[in-house]
């Protein structure tokens, strides 16, 4: 089973169209892998897509939607709502 991080970096590589190895904990998603609005709403969508369920689904409400700016801070909001490697 993938762990938390590399599920993160498989959906931001696939949104983004880049190359999984690009997509590190520390990368921005604006900065580093330039995303624009479109992009970061398309992003949190997948995420809520990929980590929820019918039995635990994840909402990500905007204003946690705008914290989320690094792929550290979306691996650690998914911890906190319960995702689990």
């Amino acid at each position: 089973m993938a762990t938390v991080l590399e599920r993160v970096q498989a959906v931001v590589a696939d949104k983004l169209s880049v190359e999984e190895v690009e997509v590190k904990p520390e990368s921005s998603f604006t900065e580093d892998l330039n995303a624009d609005s479109l992009d970061l709403v398309e992003l949190i969508m997948a995420f809520e897509e990929e980590f929820g369920n019918d039995e635990t689904p994840i909402e990500i409400s905007d204003d946690d939607a705008e914290s989320i700016t690094t792929v550290q801070k979306a691996i650690d909001y998914l911890k906190d709502k319960g995702v689990q490697d």
